[in-house]
């Protein structure tokens, strides 16, 4: 089956957003229950979350503090704010809306109907009171979807361009977690505090891998461990080592694939060479930004390959 660029461009988004959505719906989840759950002066700070998607110059053009309410609401409902869960539902909406003659209409149907979940309890959900409620119903809503794609599509390009967006947003959304939210936790010259494994627990718990870890690895949360179970597990959805095979087997029969699949195979060897037991913070940090440079020339050529041309 042949495909229009601008289709397969618009499938290929519309699965980044859908993804970019429950990935920070996780994410936010799990830091308000490290938050409630952790020694008093032991937390982490807000702004955290804001290192970690990178969000931090965009909410400094709107809000002074970085407090508890101001960060959820730029992350959970500030239309003003694209990577915002509310403003990614809504772009996810758009690319369905238009490429519905190539979806099941049952994507459709969902989609629109997270859409206006989201519209009429984003802003209301900041608050504690209904904050875990929301993010629980982006994240099943979000997961309905993606099943849906995955058992109804049949595995042709319109399948390949929405795995291949579903899994390189899901890639970039581990190395932010991972970067960002245990950065400190990295530093050589930090002494580990009881806190730590609570910390650990909780980057694990936004990626779903906490009790997988736990039945791979062993109960007790390590960070060189942890580290090296989300990077290097091939078994495990939401690896780095998963996604890149899954979104190399993706473009593997596709003409025009070359320097697409040079990017791939220059993750995957580099993926393969770093040894987190071994690294410092500052050897982890470079690896990682290193790493989120070649996803960033990975999308790159995506984009030359098969969205700048007529067809794919």
């Amino acid at each position: 089956m042949r495909l229009l660029s601008r289709v397969a461009e618009r499938l290929y988004w519309m699965a980044r957003y859908l993804e970019r959505a429950e990935d920070t719906a996780r994410l936010l989840r799990s830091h308000t229950h490290l938050i409630m759950d952790i020694p008093s002066g032991s937390e982490p700070g807000w702004e955290v979350l804001l290192q970690t998607l990178n969000a931090e110059e965009g909410f400094a053009e709107n809000y002074r503090a970085a407090n508890e309410i101001n960060v959820l609401k730029f992350l959970m409902a500030d239309n003003e704010n694209l990577s915002s869960i509310a403003s990614c539902i809504l772009a996810a909406r758009e690319n369905v809306r238009t490429t519905r003659d190539v979806l099941p209409a049952e994507v459709w149907e969902h989609v629109n109907e997270l859409y206006l979940y989201s519209r009429e309890h984003a802003t209301s959900s900041v608050g504690r009171r209904n904050r875990h409620r929301f993010l629980e119903q982006v994240i099943g809503r979000c997961q309905m979807i993606n099943g849906l794609n995955m058992t109804t599509l049949c595995r042709d390009h319109t399948n390949r361009f929405v795995r291949i967006g579903h899994l390189l947003e899901r890639a970039d959304m581990t190395t932010r977690v991972l970067d960002a939210g245990i950065g400190a936790l990295m530093n050589e010259e930090r002494n580990p505090s009881t806190a730590d494994p609570l910390i650990w627990a909780s980057v694990l718990s936004s990626l779903s891998a906490l009790e997988t870890y736990r039945r791979t690895v062993g109960p007790l949360v390590e960070g060189a461990e942890a580290v090296d179970f989300i990077f290097r597990d091939g078994t495990l959805p939401r690896s780095l080592k998963f996604c890149l095979i899954g979104i190399r087997e993706e473009l593997a029969p596709m003409q025009n694939n070359k320097a697409a699949l040079r990017v791939i195979d220059r993750l995957r060897r580099s993926l393969s060479r770093f040894d987190p037991h071994t690294a410092g913070r500052g050897e982890m940090h470079r690896f990682i930004d290193k790493f989120q440079a070649n996803l960033l020339a990975l999308g790159g050529e995506i984009n030359v390959a098969w969205f700048l041309t007529e067809q794919a």
